[in-house]
């Protein structure tokens, strides 16, 4: 049942989908947002009822509250940066014992349409799943402007997080 939301329907519908899988088993989820800037959270809290199995989530746009609130180290920060697979590995194991959840989502990227180098550009974006025994990261090169790197990003890590829960 699609309902009224400022969100692209499929991605309401990953939400959902999200929703139902973390119910059937008891779970929950946070986030851990840095280039989507709360964007998941919002997806997320579309869904009529989601206070029941997501816990909340955490902006962490700047290094600084990477390190305050995630517990990211700042040596990884300087070694290999907020966009990186150490750094999203980090975040979402951080976003878990900072939200006492089940799962989490944590995301860092270059959504553009500036800040892009070489080695991370524009389109690039890390995330990682975590639960309290695993974490799960992977990259992206997205294409498109600010606005559709951020919405892809939403739709992969919803997509795989549905994946990961169906698997436990």
């Amino acid at each position: 049942m699609l309902a009224t939301t400022a969100i692209a329907p499929q991605t309401f519908e990953l939400a959902e989908q999200v929703g139902v899988c973390l119910q059937l088993k008891q779970q929950t989820v946070c986030t851990a947002e840095s280039c989507t800037g709360g964007g998941i959270g919002y997806a997320i809290t579309e869904v009529a009822g989601s206070s029941a199995w997501f816990n909340g989530g955490l902006i962490t746009y700047t290094n600084a509250l990477k390190q305050k609130l995630l517990s990211v180290e700042p040596s990884v920060l300087e070694k290999y940066g907020a966009v990186s697979e150490t750094c999203v590995r980090q975040m979402a194991k951080g976003a878990i014992a900072a939200c006492d959840a089940d799962w989490s989502i944590a995301v860092s990227g270059v959504a553009g349409p500036a800040g892009g180098t070489a080695d991370k550009p524009v389109g690039l974006v890390w995330m990682a799943i975590a639960n309290k025994e695993k974490c799960w990261v992977w990259s992206d090169n997205f294409d498109g402007d600010r606005t559709k790197i951020r919405l892809q990003t939403l739709d992969s890590v919803l997509r795989k997080l549905i994946n990961l829960i169906e698997l436990q």
